[in-house]
């Protein structure tokens, strides 16, 4: 019947150019601007059909970015370990999962701890705040590397191009997955709309705390979840129990631009 409670929009281009030629670049700047003049029209259409008192808009991103070098930032594990002592290992980038052979356990471990620029972690010593150790399928050994550094066995499996010069260049030049305390690793949430407090600047929130915001805007009683109402009932002009509302307007328009990170 052309009507909707929650519409949701994924953008990728930002990450895509941001990926491919950093965070800084007039790329991912250009991208960026075709999401201003987008939300500009959509919302000078909200106000034509009058639904600016009935539509709550969202806006965020599920993470950041940060520079990268394959130059000169990359941490090859082949030259501090011997490869065939491991069984297996998954990834490249800010973190690397590794399996090395029980029997080389300790040496590969006391190896990669001298290593520069990067962090080894056993099971029971990763951080609490990563909600990742307790996973059945994590491996012996957990590699995070510094903002910026890249973990890879070897520099020769990573994907060059050469541009009209004929020089190689690095295919990504932005990465993201360091640790999500960095400033660089930071997403963004804006909203507005009838729902939400005018000219209001909230602390920081989760990721996971979105769901709590749009299941209340919708009405919707949420599942257990690792979000915390608390941190975002703040933003909410009516934070009556979930329980006890209806739909917070009559319609709810959740614009999640995934990966719109915030560096400039």
């Amino acid at each position: 019947n052309g009507s909707a409670e929650m519409a949701a929009v994924y953008y990728e281009r930002i990450d895509v150019e941001g990926h491919h030629y950093g965070p800084l670049s007039q790329q991912r700047k250009n991208a960026l601007k075709e999401v201003d003049k987008a939300l500009s029209n959509m919302i000078s259409l909200i106000k034509s059909k009058g639904l600016q008192n009935d539509v709550n808009v969202l806006l965020f991103s599920d993470h950041g970015m940060t520079d990268i070098s394959w130059a000169d930032k990359v941490i090859e594990l082949k030259t501090y370990i011997n490869m065939n002592d491991t069984i297996q290992i998954k990834d490249r980038g800010p973190v690397v999962s590794l399996w090395p052979a029980p029997e080389k356990y300790a040496e590969i471990y006391q190896k990669l701890k001298a290593v520069e620029h990067m962090d080894v972690y056993n099971i029971q010593d990763i951080p609490n705040r990563f909600f990742y150790k307790k996973g059945k399928f994590v491996s012996p050994l957990t590699l995070v590397a510094e903002e910026g550094w890249f973990i890879v066995e070897s520099r020769d499996k990573l994907p060059f191009w050469e541009n009209v010069t004929g020089k190689k260049e690095a295919w990504q030049n932005g990465w993201h997955g360091y640790d999500n305390e960095l400033m660089d690793m930071r997403g963004f949430f804006l909203a507005y709309g009838p729902d939400f407090r005018s000219n209001y600047r909230a602390p920081p929130i989760r990721s996971v705390d979105v769901y709590n915001i749009m299941c209340h805007l919708a009405g919707i009683q949420p599942l257990p979840n690792n979000g915390s109402w608390s941190r975002v009932e703040c933003m909410l002009r009516n934070t009556a129990p979930l329980a006890l509302l209806p739909p917070c307007s009559s319609c709810v328009l959740a614009l999640a631009l995934l990966s719109l990170f915030t560096k400039q």
